[in-house]
């Protein structure tokens, strides 16, 4: 039965440089790159191809050998320029010099009736095969799940409450077919219910609407409603043993695809934002993207942060920079590098914060958007009991205590204390108003990384 609920936790955060409903046109990126930092909990990545390499759309370049089940596929045609390598080897990217048009690998296709009569393993090994599979994540940890294990639900958040989402709406216009094909799929994965998450407030998407076979619930609230660590708290809570897997509506679509289309279509339409954006927009490109074409000439200043995702969890890249797995904009901010006089003390107007002391105007002008930079405007500090987090994260959950029980290595207190139900981007918004300038997100992901690896 479809649910409503209305969150009243929680923070909006509003800045200048919302991408405009519109498709602009940009260079095409020449270069590609699939990214094994980005799938968390990958253990031992293994090349499958080697440097002058020729591959098609869909081609097996990447595996996991402990989960060597799951392909990681290339998202274009086109030769493999560069195996890049970090400290110690560490893999970091996959380049792909790309081929004018994309030519694809086949697999096989099926029709709506065959859909229907489709059995879980032959389902689970054509996603496998296909590459499509990454884009399932599990809960708890965060990762790419396991084919072999079956979850209780699996959830699908179709909107976005980060600062400059793309509109899941405009980005997935006329996907509706493919949409619904990806839900008859991940119908077969789970004994349980296949919940799709829509806003609560405003029209629904043609996109969402229609849907058959799913329970399709009515989020309404401030940031973080859109994330779906959330949803999966008020509508299915994690508890110790149990798994949940969740599947972005970019991820059902392509799964969609796989199906109907027999390949693997990695073309995605990303967002355009951020207030050192000269033009802000969607651009229609694929996963892996590099991101010059989109910077380069369309940046307002040299000192520019170029950021992978959202201003809140995403990936600080460079210039000449690749988009992530995951993400579905690119950000571009002014760098913070200067220090202020009298610093938080002194009121101000050009300021937005989620506490009275530093930012009074933004707090009694919640609809102004504002131009915010990347300096945090103090250093780090002793870890301070202050309340606030409890008050953005409309969650069963005491962060402050949680965070400290991951400070003192103390599993007991952190598996109670909620912490399966967490990943990075539930506490962002924490990070954002810690007053005690705390890399969050980094403490729990050491904290999930303790208990994956006890």
């Amino acid at each position: 039965m479809s649910k409503t609920i209305k969150l009243k936790k929680g923070f909006d955060i509003k800045l200048v440089g919302k991408a405009e409903k519109k498709l602009i046109s940009m260079s095409p990126a020449k270069t590609f790159a699939l990214k094994p930092t980005d799938f968390l909990g990958m253990q031992r990545p293994k090349v499958t191809v080697s440097e002058g390499d020729t591959v098609k759309a869909g081609t097996p370049i990447l595996m996991d050998k402990a989960l060597d089940k799951v392909q990681y596929v290339a998202p274009v045609s086109g030769e493999v320029i560069e195996i890049k390598r970090g400290d110690k080897r560490k893999l970091l990217e996959i380049k792909i010099l790309a081929d004018s048009s994309v030519d694809f690998e086949v697999f096989e296709k099926f029709t709506d009736s065959a859909l229907k009569s489709l059995s879980k393993v032959q389902a689970i090994d054509h996603m496998c095969k296909g590459g499509v599979w990454p884009q399932i994540i599990q809960r708890p940890y965060g990762i790419v799940a396991n084919p072999d294990e079956t979850p209780k639900s699996i959830f699908v958040s179709c909107f976005d409450t980060h600062p400059l989402a793309p509109d899941y709406g405009f980005t997935l216009q006329g996907e509706g077919k493919y949409f619904q094909a990806g839900i008859d799929v991940l119908k077969k994965l789970t004994t349980g219910k296949v919940h799709v998450n829509i806003n609560g407030e405003g029209e629904v998407a043609s996109v969402f609407s229609n849907l058959s076979g799913v329970e399709v619930n009515k989020i309404s609230g401030p940031h973080p409603a859109g994330n779906v660590g959330t949803q999966i708290h008020h509508l299915d809570p994690i508890n110790k043993g149990d798994l949940v897997w969740t599947v972005s509506p970019y991820g059902v679509v392509q799964i969609g695809k796989l199906f109907l289309e027999g390949k693997y279509d990695a073309s995605r339409i990303i967002a355009v934002t951020g207030s050192e954006a000269k033009t802000t927009g969607y651009v229609k490109t694929y996963i892996g993207c590099n991101v010059e074409t989109f910077v380069s000439g369309n940046a307002k200043q040299e000192h520019v942060r170029v950021i992978s995702g959202n201003v809140l969890t995403g990936e600080k890249i460079d210039n000449k920079g690749y988009l992530g797995f995951y993400a579905s904009q690119i950000t571009l901010i002014p760098e913070g590098e200067y220090e202020e006089f009298l610093g938080w003390l002194k009121p101000s107007t050009t300021k937005l914060s989620f506490h009275k002391a530093l930012g009074l105007f933004s707090f009694l002008n919640r609809n102004k958007e504002y131009v915010v930079d990347t300096n945090t405007h103090g250093e780090e500090r002793p870890f301070v009991v202050t309340g606030a987090f409890e008050q953005v994260m409309p969650m069963d959950i005491l962060p402050t205590y949680l965070f400290k029980a991951i400070v003192a290595e103390d599993f007991d207190e952190m598996e109670e204390l909620g912490l399966y139900e967490l990943v990075e981007e539930d506490v962002a918004l924490c990070e954002f108003i810690d007053p005690s300038k705390n890399e969050l997100q980094k403490m729990l992901r050491n904290g999930i990384e303790l208990l994956m690896y006890s």
